[in-house]
């Protein structure tokens, strides 16, 4: 194989593919073999509605045994660590715009009566989604075992929508008030037992949605101008998500004449919000709207976009040479000042962000199939080469044409540690493994358990929080690891019975595990006019 010459501050050439040994695997920008542990059918079937359950306090736990997993087919696979690069990738989920005025739908929270029997919502039907519904709701906690948790609540909706259905991608928890947004509405469920607390809607469909919030708990939301299929996603709210209530509104300006406001990205850090549209991004000041700067047009190497996290920011440039250069930038979140740049070798882009602060990428040549994952220090040169068995996602933060990579969800750094998922073959389990960005080494792995999955979730007090996803007749598992690695405690399980197809068939389920409660929802609905899952949430 041909080596490719070297810019400065450059880590090795990455090789085949980052497979040693191995096959040839697909280019960047192609959804790994295996998939996403996230994807699931769009349209899964709608097992029945619950409520909660009177409360007892299930004894004993269980979890996944330390060592490696079951015996898979291993390839060695090179890990750089990096920042993030401009590449528009064909694939994954692209914008489609909707037309109509159907009248808006809420989502409906299922209450606990007084005396803790399950019972229905008198205005949502109850039933698997392709009836009229208004049968009586199954108890979703009947199928409990010992030590098994149980469901708190279950959240529906039924709205009769545009044809190819609505997002629902917004979940936050923010104190003790849950939020999700749904089309054209924000709602906020207390977490306890799912009341309504407040609902925020929007002049037309929520086309993005920030998924961090400040300290004082606001976040910004961006909707399309209007209804109908020539409308652009160009209105820019901040909201409480603590009161339901709006900050302030205001249309973000084009930049350029260009610039296409399709499915805008948004990334947030102190009182910064940038909006990145495959192209051309800008930022803003989150306590007043005003314009801070915007990435410059022309020659040179600019900014396409800008993604942040854990107090810091990069963007991803490309430059007008004859082979589009892609670099990473640091930038000055309050000035849009470049810090440092790092290069990346000629017709390599950056796929996947697992991490800004420490900035940790995922690069690849599509043409060559040579793809590689990349460290950068404080100075935005190279700090590592990692290396460890098993494959891994790649574009896992890519989400179509015309929208900007943002970090992968599935992806974990905790101080100078990365947690990573392997890709989840057709039944085969995966595993986690955690590397040192310091060192490059493997420093552990925990396998999932025959068949099943398991995705990070967070890091907090020196442990890692992963899900193990529900099987059809098993529930899912928030898992303890310890981050020196060992064997998983479950902090929660999930019941099986009735619960477990429910869980285990959310749609591209957005999932997050707060003060002792797992909150798992859906990101797209049909809106097909029928009964549907939005929002499940698992406690003691």
């Amino acid at each position: 194989m041909t080596e490719l010459p070297q810019p400065p501050n450059q880590p090795p050439t990455p090789s085949g593919y980052g497979h040693l040994p191995g096959p040839p695997q697909q280019g960047y920008g192609f959804p790994p073999q295996g998939g996403n542990p996230y994807a699931q059918p769009l349209h899964p079937p709608q097992p029945p509605t619950v409520q909660q359950q009177p409360h007892w306090q299930a004894a004993g736990s269980g979890g996944p045994g330390p060592g490696r997993g079951p015996a898979a087919k291993k390839k060695s696979i090179l890990l750089v660590a990096a920042s993030v690069a401009a590449a528009l990738v064909l694939g994954g989920v692209g914008y489609v715009a909707f037309s109509g005025d159907d009248e808006d739908a809420k989502p409906t929270a299922q209450q606990p009566p007084a005396d803790a029997k399950p019972s229905g919502s008198p205005s949502v039907d109850k039933g698997d989604g392709n009836g009229a519904g208004g049968g009586p709701p199954t108890d979703l906690n009947s199928g409990r075992k010992q030590g098994e948790d149980k469901v708190l609540w279950l959240k529906t909706t039924k709205i009769d929508g545009p044809g190819m259905g609505v997002e629902s991608a917004g979940q936050w928890v923010v104190g003790d008030t849950v939020v999700k947004s749904v089309w054209k509405n924000l709602t906020g469920y207390a977490v306890t037992d799912g009341k309504e607390k407040w609902t925020l809607p929007f002049p037309a469909q929520i086309c993005s949605v920030s998924p961090q919030t400040t300290a004082e708990g606001r976040t910004v939301v961006m909707y399309r101008d209007g209804e109908g299929e020539n409308t652009s996603c160009t209105q820019m709210r901040v909201v409480d998500l603590k009161t339901g209530k709006e900050v302030w509104s205001k249309e973000v300006p084009k930049e350029g004449l260009f610039d296409i406001f399709t499915s805008p990205t948004l990334s947030m850090t102190g009182d910064t919000v940038t909006v990145s549209r495959g192209g051309n991004a800008s930022a803003f000041r989150i306590s007043n709207g005003d314009k801070l700067f915007a990435a410059a047009i022309g020659d040179g190497c600019n900014p396409d976009s800008y993604e942040a996290g854990n107090g810091k920011m990069i963007g991803l440039a490309t430059c007008s040479d004859e082979d589009a250069t892609a670099e990473v930038h640091g930038i000055d979140p309050v000035t849009g000042a470049r810090a440092w740049a790092y290069r990346l070798p000629p017709k390599f882009k950056v796929t996947s962000i697992y991490s800004v602060n420490p900035t940790v990428v995922d690069i690849g040549n599509e043409k060559e199939k040579k793809h590689s994952v990349v460290v950068l220090g404080p100075d935005g040169k190279p700090a590592a080469t990692l290396a460890g068995e098993g494959d891994f996602a790649v574009g896992c933060g890519d989400t179509g044409l015309f929208r900007s990579l943002v970090t992968c969800p599935t992806a974990v750094v905790d101080g100078n540690t990365l947690y990573l998922p392997t890709t989840v073959g057709t039944g085969k389990a995966n595993e986690i493994v955690a590397f040192d960005l310091g060192t490059g080494k493997e420093k552990w792995r925990v396998p999932a358990g025959d068949k099943r999955t398991l995705i990070p979730l967070k890091a907090e007090n020196g442990q890692l929080i992963a899900y193990r996803k529900a099987e059809a007749e098993q529930g899912g598992e928030v898992l303890s690891i310890p981050a020196a690695g060992g064997t998983p405690t479950a902090i929660l399980r999930h019941p099986s019975g009735p619960a477990a197809p429910i869980e285990r068939t959310f749609t591209l389920p957005k999932l997050d595990y707060a003060d002792g409660r797992f909150f798992i929802s859906s990101t797209r609905l049909r809106a097909q006019g029928q009964d549907e899952k939005v929002l499940m949430v698992f406690g003691k």
